[in-house]
């Protein structure tokens, strides 16, 4: 206890205009109830608020092309249903691969400069997409490499969710990041409900419109350009408004243990099932819709999922950290594979023409149960991490201290790396329906979350269980 008070008194003396919008935090104790009610509770706040629709807006850039590649065949581009699916796939790719780079990479650079960085830099490739859509001669392989391009905004969420849970104290984790995670995953529900409304404006329009069969006019620059500004704002305002922590400050060498952790593969194998699975569905289900029930509107029906599966989210944290987050986990799974299972029944079939209204709503309840377990799955590793590393430490002590900031470096890294692994969902899920039988895929998934549940009761909820949490 007298380490405890010895730092207490320290925090008290330290400067407080390092809590200040722009500066550097060297003095950061959320876990001190007297600390957290009357300093860290409003810099974190302030800090999660600017990182939301940061992190919304990134979501829009890399999930642009799930509602663009929809349009490209109405004006006169001449690419397969294949090729569609595989530009809504790629910025998966590119997504999953920068996710990894960006978990590691915020936490040495400092995260409000990072943010503030990752953010304008996406600028470039709406830039590129504005122009390219207004000539329906593009060749297709510009098109690959700007939907790779776009895929980077994917990365964001890495370094966004581990440098606020840095922010909030244990008991306020699954909260805060489900509210930065579930409010930023709402940029795939924006960009697929605002695109439609978007490319139709000539009021909004800069360059030549495009031409449609039936003569209308539309405007499919508008997807991209009317961002840019918003990116530069946001910058901005990361860049002013923010805060660097220098207890998240940490090289690689500190952080590259992750990978010889057990719960960090298991862990990431339950976010693949979940984050995965909403960021695939998302990403295909526009040109499924198009393609399995062409008379039903992509623009109408598209942006429901994602948007219940973002909220679900936020939810999922939060009943995550009053019931337990692998409890959790399990019902969401359970529930996916037999939203699933629903969606294959109500597919069409030789003598049968399906029927809409029951594959859409199986697909809006398997967006509930993935962000539910977009939620709990980060609840989670906060928990298993702290437990790992303090068990059998007395609080207050040096050691309890150094291990408590070891775990949460790893708990950061890996809540990073899981994001990245599981963002391949995006370019997997798309990739299956243009390769196979939608039927089959399908199926395919459900045996995926039956291999999740037994994951996560073996290590996590069972009685006697490794790792509870």
């Amino acid at each position: 206890m007298g380490s405890a008070t010895q730092e207490a008194a320290v925090r008290q003396a330290a400067d407080p205009d390092q809590y200040r919008p722009g500066r550097t935090i060297t003095d950061w104790a959320p876990e001190d109830p007297s600390f957290w009610r009357s300093t860290g509770r409003r810099v974190a706040t302030r800090n999660l608020w600017i990182a939301v629709p940061a992190l919304l807006v990134a979501f829009v850039v890399w999930q642009v092309w799930s509602i663009t590649a929809t349009s490209l065949a109405d004006v006169g581009f001449g690419f397969s249903r294949s090729q569609l699916f595989w530009l809504t796939a790629v910025p998966g790719i590119t997504g999953g691969t920068a996710r990894i780079l960006y978990t590691f990479l915020g936490p040495m650079v400092g995260q409000r400069r990072f943010t503030a960085i990752s953010t304008v830099v996406l600028v470039v490739p709406l830039l590129w997409l504005g122009f390219a859509v207004q000539d329906p001669g593009t060749p297709y392989g510009v098109m690959v490499a700007i939907a790779a391009l776009c895929g980077v905004g994917g990365a964001n969420f890495s370094s966004s969710l581990a440098n606020i849970g840095f922010f909030y104290p244990k008991r306020e984790k699954g909260n805060a990041t489900g509210i930065n995670g579930g409010l930023g995953n709402l940029g795939v529900s924006v960009v697929q409900l605002l695109t439609p409304v978007l490319i139709t404006s000539s009021v909004l329009a800069v360059g030549a419109g495009q031409k449609k069969a039936d003569g209308t006019e539309i405007h499919l620059q508008n997807a991209a350009f009317v961002w840019i500004p918003v990116l530069v704002l946001l910058a901005a305002l990361a860049w002013f408004g923010q805060n660097d922590l220098k207890v998240a400050s940490t090289p690689f060498g500190q952080q590259k243990i992750i990978f010889r952790r057990k719960h960090n593969w298991l862990m990431t194998w339950l976010y693949v099932g979940t984050f995965g699975s909403f960021i695939g569905f998302a990403a295909a289900l526009p040109l499924l819709i198009k393609t399995t029930f062409p008379a039903y509107s992509v623009a109408t029906y598209a942006w429901m999922g994602p948007a219940l599966g973002a909220l679900a989210r936020w939810a999922g944290g939060w009943i995550a950290d009053r019931l337990g987050g692998a409890r959790v986990t399990i019902l969401s799974f359970l529930g996916m594979a037999g939203s699933i299972t629903g969606v294959i029944t109500f597919l069409p079939s030789a003598g049968s023409e399906g029927s809409f209204t029951g594959f859409f709503l199986c697909f809006l309840a398997a967006f509930l149960f993935s962000g539910i377990g977009n939620g709990s799955t980060f609840r989670q590793i906060p928990v298993i991490f702290r437990a790992q590393h303090l068990k059998g430490l007395a609080e207050g002590t040096p050691a309890y201290a150094a291990a408590l900031r070891q775990a949460e470096i790893e708990s950061g890294a890996v809540t990073g790396f899981t994001a990245g692994i599981a963002a391949y969902g995006f370019f997997f899920v798309p990739a299956m329906f243009a390769n196979f039988a939608v039927t089959s895929a399908m199926w395919g998934f459900v045996g995926f979350y039956a291999s999740c549940v037994v994951v996560a009761w073996y290590f996590y909820a069972r009685k006697g269980a490794e790792a509870p949490s």
